[in-house]
């Protein structure tokens, strides 16, 4: 899963993204506005997590340009604010979900959880493929009743792999869902993260290079 954090209080915006990606997500930051909408013209997130009160560009005005964009990312709004009629308006505006400040982090990562399921089709909340069993919100991976430990990279790539049920998935359809846009294009980072992850599921392997197209389980 991408998400996009868009929060101008720097210590919260890095704690925040530092969270996520213990959760083995990808994670951009930005600080105002006018940035987040230049992210999110140029990049595919799943989830956007916004402050409503940001410099430059209103919160309000970055949520309104998601909409227009007719994305499938879906937006958290943050604000200090716990007013109803300040939840309401940001429902209103096209958020899919409201969070006040202060907020219990375990709650974020559910909610953050629960908006990237709907960026795609229905699946179960635990993965089921070819003797493997995934299950994001435990961060667990069982092959074939053994438990298997992951770094975080190489549970994201397991899980893009899974939730496609077999369809080819391409090593820039994986940079772009599981590292963050510092990420080097020409790097062999992805790769290498499939032969480790190979290496750890053991035999028979799961993971099917497709010659010029990919990876598929």
């Amino acid at each position: 899963m991408r998400v996009l954090v868009v929060e101008d209080e720097q210590l919260l915006a890095d704690a925040v993204a530092t969270g996520l990606r213990r959760e083995a997500m990808a994670v951009d930051v930005v600080y105002d506005g006018a940035a987040a909408i230049e992210r999110v013209e140029l990049n595919d997130y799943d989830v956007v997590v916004l402050d409503r009160d940001l410099p430059l560009v209103h919160g309000d005005d970055v949520c309104r340009r998601v909409v227009e964009l007719g994305l499938p990312t879906r937006v958290l709004m943050l604000t200090a604010s716990g007013d109803v009629s300040d939840r309401v308006a940001g429902l209103e505006l096209g958020a899919d979900d409201y969070l006040p400040k202060p907020f219990a982090f375990t709650e974020l990562i559910a909610r953050v959880r629960a908006l990237g399921r709907r960026t795609s089709a229905p699946l179960p909340p635990v993965l089921e493929r070819a003797g493997i069993r995934l299950d994001p919100n435990r961060r667990e991976v069982f092959r074939d009743g053994r438990q298997v430990q992951l770094a975080p990279k190489e549970f994201a790539v397991l899980e893009v792999l899974m939730r496609s049920e077999g369809a080819v998935v391409s090593a820039e359809q994986l940079l772009e869902k599981a590292w963050d846009e510092n990420t080097d294009p020409f790097t062999n980072v992805v790769r290498v993260t499939v032969m480790t992850l190979r290496r750890k599921l053991g035999e028979p392997p799961v993971i099917m290079t497709v010659p010029g197209s990919g990876y598929r389980i």
